[in-house]
């Protein structure tokens, strides 16, 4: 796949240490803070792609379920697909960025994103979360699997 456009898709920087996985926003908003609060284990690389020498950092890409937010995902992806990032991606989580369901379009958009990437997790809305209080109650089916990921 080739390299998306210059300035697209997300920067790299040096990693503070090494972390069982990064939770990378692909985008400001994305709910990467919440998910690293929510779900133990792993470590936050904000906006960027973590780098390590010598290693190869594992990654899970973080998108509001916007449009903006899964164009962003898709270009941090495409970014990751091409060979340029030296990061092993776990795969995108997705975070609802709205109760109920989503319109056909993000569905579609959700899709086509999520066939980029070796795992999709969807996180559904929490209003909880919108007020500040940080549950785990719904990252169950992410906790599991990235669990098995790391374990793997």
């Amino acid at each position: 796949m080739p390299q998306p456009p210059s300035g697209a898709g997300l920067p790299m920087a040096w990693a503070p240490g090494p972390a069982r996985w990064w939770w990378v926003g692909a985008h400001g908003g994305s709910g990467a803070s919440t998910l690293h609060a929510a779900v133990p284990g792993g470590a936050e690389a904000g906006r960027c792609w973590p780098l390590l020498p010598g290693a190869r950092p594992r990654v899970v890409l973080v998108a509001r379920s916007s449009a903006s937010g899964l164009t962003a995902a898709q270009m941090a992806a495409a970014q990751w697909a091409s060979g340029a990032v030296p990061v092993d991606l776990l795969g995108l989580a997705v975070v609802a960025d709205a109760p109920g369901r989503l319109p056909g379009p993000l569905r579609d958009l959700v899709r086509l994103v999520g066939g980029g990437v070796p795992h999709l997790w969807r996180v559904p809305w929490s209003e909880d979360w919108r007020l500040g209080t940080v549950t785990p109650a719904t990252t169950g089916t992410l906790v599991r699997t990235l669990s098995a990921l790391i374990t793997d």
